[in-house]
């Protein structure tokens, strides 16, 4: 009997050992070493401008030169990109990416959410798992960082930006405490699009919508009032952490992320700012274009969480998701593109800003939603989002165009000037097959 069970539990590890197999050979890069050049390249910038047969040079992580007709330093490694495209990294501007790895469930791969509606103490980066399974297929689509939030009721908690090649998330960390995320109590019985159906089949909205929004709101509002005259007090018989998570959002060293969609909703957030001296950053923004003259007054940037979706009102035009960037870009409203698709798990990014340009913007602002602006949003603009001598080599080149699935075929990855590896679970899969059946 001993013989027997000792025979299953070798098969059953045997078996876990196999489905383990995919990435562990994928592991964070070293630091650069020496210095790298890229020659003969396409080079989108990220700021609108394009240079051609360009040279990028870049040594300890850092981009020293852009532009024709440079000399290489002595000893330098040269990438030679003829007939390719270089832009900067791609950065995801809203995801749960490391906090959760199947969408539903599954209640031990997700770490993205506290109960109760008061979380403001919670630092999402300490739940960052850098062993995810989803991080080196989106660095396969050109995505080299990512702001990682948390979700909730009401106040959510911090939020961090990561770069995706780390041991661990001390690693991981390009910014810390990037801002504090709230999610506005909705003014509606039910939303259209799927998941307004779903709460109305289920019975979800009762009562009065509005005096429930508007409490929630209170809360909100409490909670900073609070918060601000504890901020104020030079001491304290009794630490409070969920009144110190504020401190920075009054120092204006972080901003204050809103998940909000509808019209009111971001009005709301708007006065908010004003109210408390916040920086205010809108999150989804599915309504921001009926207000965008307003936003862009304020200097409100906005993250637009999902461009590939059905209209957010039954009034709306059914492709209006596809023209809202244009129209904010066109009203002088800073705006970053975003995948919160549950099915492609943020890697589409790049090929909802290709679909932007269908609808109005040119190619290379359609790039800064997912670069530069995106950078700037987050406060990190001085080190990545562009392509620029002083910023950081976070680089990707592709054979063809990063905004067209049919081009987006990258070659290689600079994460801080390392060469990453593109290899993911998807790519051990294609190959795996193609060997099966002998296809070559």
């Amino acid at each position: 009997m001993k013989n027997k069970y000792a025979t299953l539990l070798l098969l059953t590890l045997a078996v876990f050992a196999n489905n383990a197999k995919a990435q562990e050979t994928v592991y964070p890069t070293d630091a650069q070493k020496g210095t790298t050049a890229i020659t003969h390249a396409t080079v989108h910038v990220g700021n609108g401008n394009v240079l051609t047969d360009a040279t990028i040079i870049f040594e300890k992580g850092k981009i020293t030169a852009v532009g024709s007709g440079l000399a290489l330093p002595k000893g330098a490694a040269e990438v030679d990109a003829s007939g390719k495209h270089v832009y900067p990294g791609l950065i995801l501007p809203n995801s749960s990416l490391g906090l959760r790895e199947i969408n539903a469930g599954v209640r031990g791969s997700n770490d993205f959410q506290e109960i109760g509606e008061n979380n403001a103490d919670i630092r999402s980066i300490v739940s960052y798992n850098t062993d995810s399974k989803v991080i080196n297929v989106l660095r396969a689509n050109g995505i080299l960082l990512a702001h990682v939030s948390p979700m909730g009721e009401l106040i959510e908690g911090r939020s961090s930006v990561v770069q995706l090649d780390a041991w661990n998330y001390e690693d991981a960390e390009y910014k810390a405490n990037t801002g504090m995320y709230i999610s506005m109590p909705s003014f509606m019985a039910r939303r259209g699009g799927r998941g307004g159906f779903m709460r109305g089949m289920m019975g979800g909205g009762g009562g009065d919508p509005l005096k429930a929004a508007f409490d929630k709101i209170e809360t909100i509002k409490t909670y900073f009032t609070e918060a601000r005259a504890y901020c104020q007090e030079k001491e304290h018989a009794n630490s409070n952490l969920k009144l110190e998570a504020a401190r920075s959002l009054f120092e204006g060293k972080q901003k204050l992320f809103v998940r909000a969609n509808e019209v009111k909703q971001m009005l709301i957030a708007i006065d908010l700012g004003k109210t408390f001296g916040f920086n205010i950053v809108i999150v989804g923004g599915g309504e921001s274009f009926q207000i965008a003259s307003i936003l862009a007054e304020n200097k409100i940037p906005v993250i637009l969480d999902e461009t590939h979706a059905l209209p957010a009102s039954e009034d709306d035009d059914v492709d209006q998701p596809y023209k809202t960037p244009a129209q904010l870009q066109k009203a002088g409203v800073l705006f970053a593109l975003n995948d919160m698709g549950e099915n492609s798990k943020q890697r589409n990014i790049s090929f909802n800003a290709g679909t932007a340009v269908t609808y109005g913007l040119t190619k290379e602002e359609a790039l800064s939603s997912i670069t530069l602006n995106a950078a700037k949003i987050l406060g990190i603009d001085n080190l990545t989002g562009s392509i620029e001598a002083g910023k950081d080599a976070n680089i990707i080149i592709s054979l063809g165009d990063i905004l067209d699935m049919r081009g987006n075929q990258l070659t290689q990855a600079f994460i801080q000037g390392r060469a990453i590896s593109l290899d993911n679970k998807q790519l051990q899969l294609y190959e795996r097959y193609k060997h099966k059946y002998g296809i070559k």
